[in-house]
Protein backbone atom coordinates (compact mmCIF):
# COMPACT_ATOMS: atom_id res chain seq x y z
CA UNK A 1 0.00 0.00 0.00
CA UNK A 2 1.22 3.51 -1.06
CA UNK A 3 0.35 6.60 0.69
CA UNK A 4 0.90 10.35 -0.72
CA UNK A 5 1.01 12.31 2.86
CA UNK A 6 1.01 15.90 3.52
CA UNK A 7 1.96 16.93 6.62
CA UNK A 8 -0.73 19.77 7.77
CA UNK A 9 -0.84 21.19 10.96
CA UNK A 10 -2.76 18.55 13.48
CA UNK A 11 -5.11 19.36 16.19
CA UNK A 12 -7.95 18.03 18.29
CA UNK A 13 -8.49 15.22 21.27
CA UNK A 14 -6.88 11.88 20.45
CA UNK A 15 -7.98 8.40 22.51
CA UNK A 16 -4.69 6.68 22.52
CA UNK A 17 -5.63 2.98 21.98
CA UNK A 18 -4.74 0.27 24.29
CA UNK A 19 -1.20 -0.65 24.92
CA UNK A 20 -0.16 -3.55 22.88
CA UNK A 21 1.88 -5.12 25.52
CA UNK A 22 -0.62 -5.27 28.31
CA UNK A 23 -3.27 -6.73 25.92
CA UNK A 24 -1.13 -9.47 25.01
CA UNK A 25 -0.12 -10.13 28.90
CA UNK A 26 -4.11 -9.82 29.86
CA UNK A 27 -5.09 -12.24 27.63
CA UNK A 28 -2.45 -14.58 28.23
CA UNK A 29 -2.90 -14.63 32.00
CA UNK A 30 -6.49 -15.23 31.76
CA UNK A 31 -5.84 -18.05 29.11
CA UNK A 32 -4.50 -19.57 32.23
CA UNK A 33 -6.60 -18.95 34.75
CA UNK A 34 -9.32 -21.82 36.74
CA UNK A 35 -12.29 -19.85 35.36
CA UNK A 36 -14.12 -17.17 33.34
CA UNK A 37 -12.32 -13.44 32.85
CA UNK A 38 -13.63 -10.77 31.58
CA UNK A 39 -11.41 -8.43 29.40
CA UNK A 40 -12.16 -4.75 28.31
CA UNK A 41 -9.78 -2.51 26.20
CA UNK A 42 -8.04 -5.03 24.21
CA UNK A 43 -5.96 -4.26 21.34
CA UNK A 44 -7.35 -4.78 17.84
CA UNK A 45 -4.27 -5.83 16.10
CA UNK A 46 -2.64 -8.47 14.36
CA UNK A 47 -0.25 -9.08 17.15
CA UNK A 48 -3.12 -9.86 19.12
CA UNK A 49 -4.83 -11.74 16.88
CA UNK A 50 -1.78 -14.23 16.83
CA UNK A 51 -2.10 -14.38 20.62
CA UNK A 52 -5.55 -14.87 20.76
CA UNK A 53 -5.02 -17.52 17.87
CA UNK A 54 -2.01 -19.44 19.51
CA UNK A 55 -4.24 -19.20 23.00
CA UNK A 56 -7.14 -20.98 21.18
CA UNK A 57 -4.40 -23.70 19.78
CA UNK A 58 -3.52 -24.58 23.46
CA UNK A 59 -7.17 -25.26 24.46
CA UNK A 60 -8.42 -21.56 25.69
CA UNK A 61 -11.51 -20.32 24.60
CA UNK A 62 -12.06 -16.84 23.85
CA UNK A 63 -14.89 -15.40 22.50
CA UNK A 64 -15.51 -11.45 22.05
CA UNK A 65 -17.85 -10.04 23.70
CA UNK A 66 -21.55 -8.17 22.35
CA UNK A 67 -19.89 -7.49 19.35
CA UNK A 68 -17.58 -5.79 20.68
CA UNK A 69 -14.21 -6.56 19.38
CA UNK A 70 -12.05 -4.41 22.17
CA UNK A 71 -13.92 -6.78 25.15
CA UNK A 72 -13.36 -10.18 25.48
CA UNK A 73 -14.27 -13.53 27.47
CA UNK A 74 -12.15 -15.99 28.30
CA UNK A 75 -12.29 -19.28 29.26
CA UNK A 76 -9.31 -20.47 30.70
CA UNK A 77 -7.72 -23.80 30.64
CA UNK A 78 -5.01 -25.44 28.41
CA UNK A 79 -6.46 -28.47 27.00
CA UNK A 80 -4.80 -28.69 23.32
CA UNK A 81 -3.81 -31.38 21.47
CA UNK A 82 -0.61 -30.08 19.84
CA UNK A 83 -0.25 -28.96 16.88
CA UNK A 84 0.95 -25.67 14.72
CA UNK A 85 0.95 -22.37 15.91
CA UNK A 86 1.05 -19.09 13.59
CA UNK A 87 2.51 -16.10 15.21
CA UNK A 88 2.92 -14.25 12.12
CA UNK A 89 5.29 -11.41 12.93
CA UNK A 90 4.61 -11.40 16.73
CA UNK A 91 7.61 -11.93 19.07
CA UNK A 92 5.37 -11.15 21.74
CA UNK A 93 3.42 -14.02 20.60
CA UNK A 94 6.14 -16.71 20.11
CA UNK A 95 8.37 -16.04 23.29
CA UNK A 96 5.53 -15.95 25.83
CA UNK A 97 3.60 -19.05 24.10
CA UNK A 98 6.36 -21.31 23.65
CA UNK A 99 6.94 -21.82 27.86
CA UNK A 100 3.15 -22.23 28.24
CA UNK A 101 3.15 -24.87 25.13
CA UNK A 102 5.23 -27.11 27.00
CA UNK A 103 2.53 -26.75 30.05
CA UNK A 104 0.41 -29.38 27.67
CA UNK A 105 2.81 -31.72 27.51
CA UNK A 106 1.78 -32.13 23.59
CA UNK A 107 4.40 -31.75 20.92
CA UNK A 108 3.50 -27.85 18.81
CA UNK A 109 5.32 -26.42 16.19
CA UNK A 110 5.23 -22.27 16.11
CA UNK A 111 5.96 -20.47 12.49
CA UNK A 112 5.69 -17.46 11.38
CA UNK A 113 7.07 -14.81 8.41
CA UNK A 114 8.72 -11.84 8.06
CA UNK A 115 11.61 -10.50 10.16
CA UNK A 116 10.60 -13.34 12.76
CA UNK A 117 11.56 -15.94 11.27
CA UNK A 118 15.14 -14.97 11.87
CA UNK A 119 14.77 -13.52 15.60
CA UNK A 120 16.91 -14.72 17.52
CA UNK A 121 14.90 -17.77 20.02
CA UNK A 122 18.23 -18.99 20.77
CA UNK A 123 17.96 -18.97 24.39
CA UNK A 124 15.06 -20.73 24.96
CA UNK A 125 16.88 -23.63 22.98
CA UNK A 126 19.83 -23.62 25.04
CA UNK A 127 17.09 -23.47 28.08
CA UNK A 128 15.66 -26.64 27.17
CA UNK A 129 19.16 -28.07 26.06
CA UNK A 130 20.20 -27.98 29.92
CA UNK A 131 16.69 -28.84 31.19
CA UNK A 132 16.31 -31.80 28.60
CA UNK A 133 12.98 -30.23 27.19
CA UNK A 134 12.88 -32.07 23.84
CA UNK A 135 12.55 -29.16 20.76
CA UNK A 136 14.03 -29.05 16.95
CA UNK A 137 15.21 -25.31 15.91
CA UNK A 138 18.11 -25.16 13.73
CA UNK A 139 18.40 -20.72 14.06
CA UNK A 140 15.16 -20.16 11.73
CA UNK A 141 11.64 -21.05 12.10
CA UNK A 142 9.87 -23.41 12.89
CA UNK A 143 10.56 -24.17 16.51
CA UNK A 144 8.76 -27.39 17.75
CA UNK A 145 8.63 -28.40 21.30
CA UNK A 146 7.18 -30.69 23.80
CA UNK A 147 7.30 -30.70 27.66
CA UNK A 148 7.04 -31.40 30.69
CA UNK A 149 8.84 -28.15 31.70
CA UNK A 150 10.17 -28.50 35.32
CA UNK A 151 11.17 -26.81 37.98
CA UNK A 152 14.27 -25.61 39.11
CA UNK A 153 17.05 -22.72 38.75
CA UNK A 154 16.81 -21.21 34.90
CA UNK A 155 19.45 -19.02 34.16
CA UNK A 156 18.84 -16.63 31.48
CA UNK A 157 20.50 -13.30 29.70
CA UNK A 158 18.89 -10.39 30.13
CA UNK A 159 20.10 -8.43 27.54
CA UNK A 160 18.75 -9.91 24.37
CA UNK A 161 14.90 -9.41 25.30
CA UNK A 162 13.06 -9.20 28.46
CA UNK A 163 9.91 -11.50 26.58
CA UNK A 164 12.03 -14.28 27.14
CA UNK A 165 11.51 -13.86 30.85
CA UNK A 166 8.24 -12.99 30.56
CA UNK A 167 7.19 -16.27 29.12
CA UNK A 168 9.14 -18.04 32.36
CA UNK A 169 7.13 -15.73 34.60
CA UNK A 170 3.94 -16.86 33.19
CA UNK A 171 4.67 -20.59 32.89
CA UNK A 172 6.54 -21.77 36.08
CA UNK A 173 4.10 -20.54 38.69
CA UNK A 174 1.75 -23.41 36.93
CA UNK A 175 4.46 -26.06 37.65
CA UNK A 176 4.95 -28.25 40.96
CA UNK A 177 7.93 -27.21 42.65
CA UNK A 178 9.58 -23.75 43.41
CA UNK A 179 12.05 -22.25 40.58
CA UNK A 180 13.79 -19.48 40.42
CA UNK A 181 15.26 -17.09 37.31
CA UNK A 182 18.61 -15.48 37.86
CA UNK A 183 19.28 -12.59 35.25
CA UNK A 184 22.29 -12.48 33.50
CA UNK A 185 24.31 -9.22 31.96
CA UNK A 186 22.43 -6.44 31.91
CA UNK A 187 18.60 -6.34 32.82
CA UNK A 188 17.85 -4.36 29.73
CA UNK A 189 14.02 -3.59 29.37
CA UNK A 190 12.95 -4.31 33.01
CA UNK A 191 10.02 -2.44 32.73
CA UNK A 192 8.02 -4.96 30.60
CA UNK A 193 9.04 -7.23 33.08
CA UNK A 194 6.93 -5.00 35.93
CA UNK A 195 4.30 -5.01 33.38
CA UNK A 196 3.99 -8.76 33.65
CA UNK A 197 4.18 -8.86 37.54
CA UNK A 198 1.93 -6.35 37.63
CA UNK A 199 -0.50 -8.54 35.37
CA UNK A 200 0.53 -11.57 37.31
CA UNK A 201 -0.42 -10.09 40.83
CA UNK A 202 -3.64 -9.13 39.14
CA UNK A 203 -4.18 -12.79 38.30
CA UNK A 204 -3.54 -13.81 41.72
CA UNK A 205 -0.19 -15.49 41.21
CA UNK A 206 2.99 -14.78 43.76
CA UNK A 207 6.93 -13.70 42.12
CA UNK A 208 9.58 -12.53 44.61
CA UNK A 209 12.01 -10.82 43.03
CA UNK A 210 15.72 -11.04 44.08
CA UNK A 211 18.80 -9.50 43.66
CA UNK A 212 19.38 -10.91 40.24
CA UNK A 213 16.12 -12.22 39.47
CA UNK A 214 13.21 -13.55 40.76
CA UNK A 215 11.97 -16.64 42.87
CA UNK A 216 8.65 -18.37 42.05
CA UNK A 217 6.76 -20.36 43.76
CA UNK A 218 5.04 -23.27 42.01
CA UNK A 219 1.62 -24.92 42.21
CA UNK A 220 -0.07 -21.96 41.93
CA UNK A 221 -3.10 -21.31 40.12
CA UNK A 222 -4.15 -18.08 38.17
CA UNK A 223 -7.21 -16.31 39.85
CA UNK A 224 -10.21 -15.22 36.88
CA UNK A 225 -10.57 -11.24 37.13
CA UNK A 226 -12.19 -8.57 35.38
CA UNK A 227 -9.57 -6.55 33.60
CA UNK A 228 -9.68 -2.99 31.00
CA UNK A 229 -6.11 -2.24 29.37
CA UNK A 230 -4.93 1.27 30.11
CA UNK A 231 -3.82 3.10 26.76
CA UNK A 232 -0.36 2.99 25.16
CA UNK A 233 2.65 5.41 25.87
CA UNK A 234 4.42 3.65 22.82
CA UNK A 235 1.60 5.05 20.52
CA UNK A 236 1.13 8.11 22.11
CA UNK A 237 4.91 8.77 21.64
CA UNK A 238 4.09 9.22 18.22
CA UNK A 239 1.37 11.84 19.13
CA UNK A 240 3.33 13.78 21.25
CA UNK A 241 6.22 14.01 18.59
CA UNK A 242 3.24 15.00 15.88
CA UNK A 243 2.14 17.41 18.76
CA UNK A 244 5.75 19.20 19.38
CA UNK A 245 6.67 19.19 15.30
CA UNK A 246 3.19 21.05 14.38
CA UNK A 247 -0.13 20.29 16.43
CA UNK A 248 -1.85 21.22 19.43
CA UNK A 249 -3.31 18.13 20.71
CA UNK A 250 -4.56 16.73 23.82
CA UNK A 251 -4.18 13.47 24.44
CA UNK A 252 -6.51 11.16 26.84
CA UNK A 253 -6.60 7.41 27.65
CA UNK A 254 -3.02 7.21 29.29
CA UNK A 255 -2.96 6.58 33.28
CA UNK A 256 -0.56 8.58 35.03
CA UNK A 257 0.93 6.40 37.52
CA UNK A 258 1.94 3.37 35.08
CA UNK A 259 4.21 0.99 35.21
CA UNK A 260 4.77 1.78 31.23
CA UNK A 261 8.51 2.49 30.52
CA UNK A 262 7.64 4.14 27.15
CA UNK A 263 5.92 7.06 29.96
CA UNK A 264 9.49 8.37 29.05
CA UNK A 265 8.87 9.69 26.20
CA UNK A 266 6.71 12.38 28.69
CA UNK A 267 10.08 13.72 30.25
CA UNK A 268 12.65 13.19 27.53
CA UNK A 269 10.35 15.47 25.46
CA UNK A 270 10.05 17.75 28.29
CA UNK A 271 13.88 17.37 28.32
CA UNK A 272 14.20 18.46 24.70
CA UNK A 273 12.65 21.98 25.66
CA UNK A 274 9.11 20.63 24.27
CA UNK A 275 5.80 21.63 25.48
CA UNK A 276 3.88 18.38 27.07
CA UNK A 277 1.45 19.08 30.25
CA UNK A 278 0.09 16.24 32.36
CA UNK A 279 -3.25 15.99 33.19
CA UNK A 280 -5.52 13.32 35.34
CA UNK A 281 -6.40 11.99 32.00
CA UNK A 282 -3.51 12.18 29.67
CA UNK A 283 -1.52 15.05 28.14
CA UNK A 284 -1.60 18.67 26.47
CA UNK A 285 0.81 19.01 24.12
CA UNK A 286 1.89 21.87 21.69
CA UNK A 287 4.26 23.08 18.79
CA UNK A 288 8.16 23.58 20.85
CA UNK A 289 11.11 24.81 19.56
CA UNK A 290 12.76 21.32 20.74
CA UNK A 291 16.85 20.65 21.19
CA UNK A 292 19.02 17.69 20.88
CA UNK A 293 19.82 15.38 24.36
CA UNK A 294 21.81 12.23 25.15
CA UNK A 295 19.21 9.61 24.79
CA UNK A 296 19.77 5.93 26.65
CA UNK A 297 17.68 3.62 24.63
CA UNK A 298 18.43 0.24 26.54
CA UNK A 299 14.90 0.59 28.42
CA UNK A 300 12.84 1.96 25.64
CA UNK A 301 13.87 0.12 22.20
CA UNK A 302 10.39 0.93 20.92
CA UNK A 303 10.30 4.73 21.30
CA UNK A 304 13.84 4.98 19.21
CA UNK A 305 12.41 5.38 15.69
CA UNK A 306 10.19 8.61 16.79
CA UNK A 307 12.87 9.67 18.71
CA UNK A 308 14.86 10.11 16.05
CA UNK A 309 12.52 11.66 14.19
CA UNK A 310 12.42 14.60 17.33
CA UNK A 311 16.05 14.73 16.84
CA UNK A 312 16.36 15.16 12.90
CA UNK A 313 13.89 18.39 13.43
CA UNK A 314 15.67 19.73 17.03
CA UNK A 315 18.79 22.21 17.44
CA UNK A 316 21.74 20.81 18.48
CA UNK A 317 23.11 17.36 18.13
CA UNK A 318 21.23 14.24 19.71
CA UNK A 319 22.65 10.63 20.80
CA UNK A 320 20.79 8.00 21.05
CA UNK A 321 22.85 4.84 22.49
CA UNK A 322 22.07 1.58 24.33
CA UNK A 323 20.41 0.92 21.17
CA UNK A 324 22.01 -2.30 19.47
CA UNK A 325 18.26 -4.43 20.20
CA UNK A 326 16.05 -2.63 17.87
CA UNK A 327 18.77 -4.12 15.04
CA UNK A 328 16.76 -7.46 15.41
CA UNK A 329 12.65 -6.00 15.87
CA UNK A 330 10.35 -5.88 12.98
CA UNK A 331 13.21 -4.33 11.04
CA UNK A 332 16.74 -3.24 11.63
CA UNK A 333 15.29 -0.27 12.66
CA UNK A 334 18.89 2.08 13.34
CA UNK A 335 19.58 1.22 9.66
CA UNK A 336 15.45 1.67 8.70
CA UNK A 337 15.21 4.76 10.12
CA UNK A 338 18.24 6.37 9.39
CA UNK A 339 18.17 5.09 5.73
CA UNK A 340 14.60 6.85 5.01
CA UNK A 341 15.24 10.23 7.25
CA UNK A 342 18.52 10.56 5.12
CA UNK A 343 16.01 10.66 1.76
CA UNK A 344 14.18 13.46 3.56
CA UNK A 345 17.33 15.53 4.21
CA UNK A 346 18.09 14.54 7.92
CA UNK A 347 21.72 14.19 9.26
CA UNK A 348 21.82 11.07 10.67
CA UNK A 349 25.12 8.85 11.72
CA UNK A 350 24.59 4.87 12.21
CA UNK A 351 26.47 3.77 14.45
CA UNK A 352 26.87 0.33 15.85
CA UNK A 353 24.96 1.01 19.15
CA UNK A 354 22.56 4.30 17.94
CA UNK A 355 22.20 7.03 16.12
CA UNK A 356 23.88 10.69 16.00
CA UNK A 357 21.83 13.08 14.75
CA UNK A 358 22.50 16.43 14.07
CA UNK A 359 19.11 18.76 13.91
CA UNK A 360 17.72 20.75 10.72
CA UNK A 361 15.43 23.35 10.35
CA UNK A 362 13.25 20.86 7.96
CA UNK A 363 12.87 18.17 6.38
CA UNK A 364 12.39 17.53 2.16
CA UNK A 365 9.48 15.58 0.21
CA UNK A 366 10.65 11.86 -0.70
CA UNK A 367 9.12 8.54 -1.45
CA UNK A 368 10.12 6.36 1.12
CA UNK A 369 9.44 3.12 2.79
CA UNK A 370 8.26 1.77 5.87
CA UNK A 371 10.66 -1.58 5.83
CA UNK A 372 7.56 -3.74 6.45
CA UNK A 373 7.65 -2.01 10.38
CA UNK A 374 4.82 -0.79 11.97
CA UNK A 375 7.00 1.34 14.43
CA UNK A 376 9.29 3.29 10.99
CA UNK A 377 6.00 3.71 9.15
CA UNK A 378 4.04 5.67 12.00
CA UNK A 379 7.67 7.24 12.43
CA UNK A 380 8.01 8.80 8.73
CA UNK A 381 4.36 9.74 9.03
CA UNK A 382 4.95 12.02 11.89
CA UNK A 383 8.18 12.87 10.15
CA UNK A 384 5.90 14.84 7.20
CA UNK A 385 4.62 17.17 9.83
CA UNK A 386 8.21 18.98 9.44
CA UNK A 387 8.48 18.33 5.74
CA UNK A 388 8.72 21.17 2.74
CA UNK A 389 5.93 18.80 0.31
CA UNK A 390 4.84 15.61 0.86
CA UNK A 391 5.90 12.27 1.26
CA UNK A 392 5.27 8.88 -0.96
CA UNK A 393 5.32 6.02 2.14
CA UNK A 394 5.59 2.28 0.73
CA UNK A 395 4.60 -0.19 3.24
CA UNK A 396 1.90 1.77 4.93
CA UNK A 397 -0.19 -1.46 5.42
CA UNK A 398 2.61 -2.43 8.13
CA UNK A 399 0.66 -0.60 10.76
CA UNK A 400 -1.54 -3.18 10.63
CA UNK A 401 0.64 -4.71 13.32
CA UNK A 402 0.25 -2.54 15.97
CA UNK A 403 -2.28 0.46 15.53
CA UNK A 404 -4.32 -0.59 12.32
CA UNK A 405 -6.72 2.85 12.64
CA UNK A 406 -3.53 5.08 13.02
CA UNK A 407 -4.33 6.97 9.34
CA UNK A 408 -7.72 7.28 10.36
CA UNK A 409 -6.65 9.03 13.32
CA UNK A 410 -4.15 11.21 12.02
CA UNK A 411 -6.56 12.68 9.20
CA UNK A 412 -9.13 13.03 11.77
CA UNK A 413 -6.86 15.40 13.27
CA UNK A 414 -6.15 17.18 10.12
CA UNK A 415 -3.93 15.24 8.37
CA UNK A 416 -3.57 14.49 4.77
CA UNK A 417 -3.13 10.92 3.04
CA UNK A 418 -4.09 9.36 0.17
CA UNK A 419 -3.66 6.38 -2.03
Amino acid sequence: MIFNITGNALSGEIRIPSSKSISHRAVIAAGLADGPSELTGILDSVDLQATIEGLRALGVTILHQDADINALGVYGGLSGQGGTIDCHESGSTIRFLIPISLLTEKPYTFIGKGKLVERPLSLFSELFEEKQVEYTYDGRLPFSCQGPLESGHFKIRGDVSSQFITGLLYALPLIQGDSTIEITHTFESKPYVDLTLEMLSAFGITIIETENGFRIPGNQTYTPCQLTVEGDYSQAAFWIVAGLLKGDLQLSNLKKNTKQGDKAIVAIAQEMGGNVVETDTGLLVSASSTHGALIDASQIPDLVPILAVLASVSRGETRIYNAERVRIKESDRLLAIATELKKMGAKIEERPDGLVIQGVDFLVGAEVDAWNDHRIAMALTIASLKTKGSIVLRGAESIEKSYPHFFEDFKALGGSVYE
